[in-house]
């Protein structure tokens, strides 16, 4: 049983890292601005005995960051909180810089001052394109094709270094894309939630350019597994680990499985071409070898469970009339 605190745990993946911590029965806090996320997302929590509460605060805010790490004494920092969007961090650089790079930079500290374990969520957008049917491993190359993936490599770097200079365990973990159940449905959300979103209200379905680009979508209940796991691991200290399903799927091909109607599927210009990947597809064979994790939700069932929640949810609001 140990002390552990979320950043970022209102959020997507966040909630799910939290729920899975307190499923394994450990004394959780969480963090969280609630700038991309809500406290709906967590509030099933207060009823779990070892879940020690929500704060509200921004990792940028040394004060409240640091009143955390004196009271909890944590074991482990799982460090989520970020800016995600790519298109964001083209339009505003700074604010991704800020909260991803220099964020990540006061949580370091902290852990280094309190000797607690950091898993940092970096993301598979630092890589360049798959050139192999293998998949991107983690020692393929790198490309910052965004100011996102810029200042993700930048805090990664500063973690790792951390682990070389100081001995503090570190981990860095590169998920692929990550969906399901809690995930936005709106702008900022993920291609999966934005077209079943769509095709359950009856609206086209967007595709940016051609829609040959092709992604490997990792359930978000597998993505909390691998995040948890590497928090556990010794082995895993020092290390970047990516995780994935090693299967990828085009986009048009994604929007056909989900609308069931060429028809509803419309193709638009790309707001910024420069940042997409053509094609990324996870090799996940160090996660497999280090932690002894694999996938367990195929994209099927993982698109059926997500459908299931969001038809709940947008029910929910229906009647509560919001």
């Amino acid at each position: 049983m140990m002390k552990i605190l979320v950043t970022g745990g209102a959020g997507f993946i966040g909630r799910w890292v939290t729920k899975r911590l307190l499923e394994d029965q450990h004394h959780v806090w969480v963090v969280d601005n609630l700038a991309n996320s809500s406290t709906t997302n967590i509030e099933e929590f207060i009823y779990y005995d070892h879940f020690q509460g929500f704060t509200k605060g921004d990792i940028k805010d040394k004060g409240v960051i640091e009143d955390l790490f004196k009271k909890g004494e944590f074991d482990i920092c799982y460090h989520l909180a970020a800016s995600i969007n790519v298109q964001d961090s083209i339009d505003d650089p700074s604010t991704t810089f800020e909260n991803d790079t220099i964020g990540t930079f006061h949580v370091l500290e902290l852990c280094k001052k309190y000797n607690t374990k950091l898993v940092f969520m970096s993301t598979c957008m630092v890589y360049d394109q798959a050139q192999s049917e293998k998949g991107i491993s983690e020692l393929d190359p790198i490309k910052p094709a965004s100011p996102y993936a810029g200042a993700k490599i930048a805090a990664e770097n500063m973690v790792l270094s951390y682990y070389h200079a100081y001995g503090l365990p570190v981990v860095v973990v590169r998920p692929f894309n990550t969906y399901g159940p809690f995930q936005k449905t709106g702008g900022e959300g993920g291609v999966v939630a934005i077209f079943i979103h769509h095709q359950l209200a009856g609206k086209s379905l967007n595709i940016y350019g051609d829609g040959t680009q092709t992604r490997d979508l990792l359930y978000v209940e597998d993505c909390a597994d691998f995040v948890v796991t590497a928090g556990y691991s010794d082995q895993a200290n020092g290390q970047i680990i990516n995780a994935g399903t090693g299967r990828d799927i085009a986009i048009h091909d994604l929007a056909s499985l989900i609308a069931k109607d060429a028809s509803r599927i419309r193709h638009v210009e790309h707001i910024h071409p420069q940042s997409e990947i053509p094609k990324l597809l996870c090799n996940y064979e160090k996660a497999r070898r280090l932690l002894n994790w694999e996938p367990k939700v195929s994209l099927e069932k993982g698109i059926k469970r997500t459908e299931q929640w969001i038809k709940a949810s947008t029910g929910k609001k229906e009647a509560s009339g919001s």
